[in-house]
């Protein structure tokens, strides 16, 4: 056992002295030994509840093992979204792994579990176990149910845009605020946090099943409880994170969150998780998996549904099944059960057909949500979600804002014309720096009902909760001399989400000339923040620190 170097008796009395003092017993030191990674904090309700889930996973698996508690941060996407606290929130998934990496080899640990709720620390968390390659599980902490009135967190970004535009009253703001988000648990549509569980559950890092439970529902406790005697059957078959984590299990998620309509920052994510693993996926790659694929999920934010939908409606396991029995998934890849993704869905019938997940030769719609875009403004590629609501192609003039505060001061306060194309830049990894969400401006474009009427792009990211038609990760970014950097005002764009181009209609020659006069709107960097800008990854490769 590698806990043996502070275990082992007598050399290593010094160390379990150390042990014994925080509760360890004599016979604790013959087991093996599990570090349970908690995302615990009241910084936010997706991560409020995670200290009685860490408790019960501690229960666990003390049945097998001898379990230790440790925390790490978390940053709050919704909290932090639209003010300077968003550029630490990308920065925090490379946080929270590499804490969760120095934690468990400094305590030589034998395997890991982890617990995670919020956008990043879901992506923090497995990009920890996959640069520790231990055996490994990933808990979701939950989802939580919607506010009054079947609210939620969008409910009330988009209500702001509302209130500016004087749709509702001060007293109407004031009611959506204190009743759209009740309970604890991770925001309730299909945003980040619950696509990036269920990306974790197909790629088979998580119990089948748990990826879409309720935050606060007995089904999470036994979740967290059974994930005790499975860690030990991982430890006895010595069954690491590289071999769940593959090619084709990651295959198997794109295909799963581009049909039910995902966040794009699973894309991002799931570029990093690969590249940490080294394993070679690339925005062609995926541009080729999802174009074909159709969208058949009416799971918000462009959708009416929540999770907790769905979940009502028995969850995803005979969707699986059913993608399984077309061929779409390959089945024959491991999971954490010691069984292939096809034997865990063994006894599961494939009806899945319901009022939220509809028939794959009747969908939503007969193309992707998310496209992957390539074109003169973005040759290293960009990603977009357009749920057809808006049209799929769109030809504007550009607006140019240098920063994402810029904005939202226009969209508020000034008269916005159709066919205008929102162009907010220097907000990508480095330029940022720290590539954040832009929920904020794409909400007040809601809110102000100008959802067809106006596209926005940019090389910052999207929130999962985000609509319309936008256009992310724009790649080069404008930091890195991307051909973002050198848009002028009333440019004429084209969006084309049909034949996957990003264009805009200057010739080679004017482009040429441009460049000459770049301009680097440089923010202020400091601290961590200096360390992201210096060593970040281009957005196509998921933008996480180059290691």
């Amino acid at each position: 056992m590698k806990s043996n170097l502070i275990t082992k008796w007598p050399e290593r009395a010094a160390n379990r002295a150390m042990l014994r003092a925080v509760g360890y017993k004599s016979n604790d030191f013959l087991k093996y030994q599990v570090g349970i990674a908690s995302t615990w904090s009241n910084i936010t309700p997706c991560n409020n509840h995670i200290n009685i889930l860490s408790k019960a996973t501690e229960y666990g698996v003390n049945k097998y093992c001898k379990g230790t508690i440790f925390n790490t941060i978390t940053v709050s996407d919704g909290i932090s979204n639209g003010n300077l606290g968003m550029k630490y929130s990308l920065l925090s998934r490379e946080i929270i792994s590499s804490s969760i990496e120095t934690v468990c080899n400094a305590q030589n640990f034998d395997s890991i579990i982890s617990i995670g709720g919020c956008d990043k620390n879901i992506p923090g968390c497995i990009l920890g176990m996959c640069k520790l390659n231990l055996p490994s599980i990933f808990i979701y902490s939950g989802t939580i149910l919607p506010g009054k009135n079947r609210t939620d967190i969008i409910s009330v970004f988009e209500s702001l845009g509302k209130y500016y535009s004087k749709k509702i009253n001060e007293n109407q703001l004031l009611n959506i605020e204190k009743n759209s988000i009740i309970g604890s648990g991770s925001c309730s549509g299909m945003y980040t946090a619950n696509s990036m569980a269920i990306a974790s559950e197909i790629i088979g890092i998580s119990l089948p099943n748990s990826s879409l439970q309720n935050a606060q529902s007995i089904n999470k406790i036994i979740n967290c409880i059974n994930s005790g005697k499975i860690i030990f059957n991982l430890l006895k078959k010595n069954i690491k994170i590289k071999d769940i984590i593959t090619y084709k299990s990651i295959l198997n998620a794109i295909k799963v969150i581009s049909l039910l309509g995902g966040s794009t920052n699973c894309i991002l994510h799931l570029l990093s998780i690969a590249n940490s693993l080294n394993i070679k996926i690339s925005l062609y790659d995926i541009k080729s998996i999802t174009n074909n694929l159709p969208t058949i999920s009416d799971l918000k934010p462009s959708g009416i549904f929540f999770i907790s939908d769905l979940i009502n409606c028995g969850g995803i396991q005979k969707f699986l099944k059913f993608l399984l029995e077309i061929k779409l998934l390959d089945g024959d890849c491991l999971t954490i059960t010691g069984n292939s993704l096809k034997e865990n869905l063994k006894n599961i019938k494939n009806n899945y057909v319901n009022k939220i997940l509809k028939n794959i030769n009747f969908p939503l719609k007969k193309t992707n949500q998310i496209k992957i875009l390539f074109g003169n403004l973005s040759k290293n590629g960009c990603i977009s979600k357009i749920s057809g609501k808006e049209g799929e192609i769109f030809f504007g003039k550009s607006k140019i804002f240098n920063s994402e505060e810029e904005s939202i001061e226009y969209i508020y306060k000034k008269k916005i014309y159709k066919k205008t194309i929102i162009v907010i830049r220097f907000e990508g990894p480095k330029g940022g720096p720290g590539m954040r969400e832009m929920l904020t401006p794409t909400s007040a474009l809601i809110g102000i009902g100008v959802k067809k009427d106006i596209a926005l792009i940019t090389d910052g990211r999207f929130s999962g909760g985000s609509h319309g038609f936008v256009v992310g990760h724009i790649s080069p970014e404008a930091y890195n001399k991307g051909e973002i950097s050198i848009l002028k005002e009333n440019d004429i764009l084209m969006i084309d989400t049909i034949n996957n181009n990003i264009i805009f209609f200057v010739n080679n020659n004017n482009i040429n000339n441009r460049k000459k006069f770049f301009f680097n709107y440089s923010k202020i960097s400091f601290g961590i923040l200096n360390l992201y800008r210096k060593n970040s990854l281009d957005s196509s490769k998921g933008a996480s620190f180059d290691y």
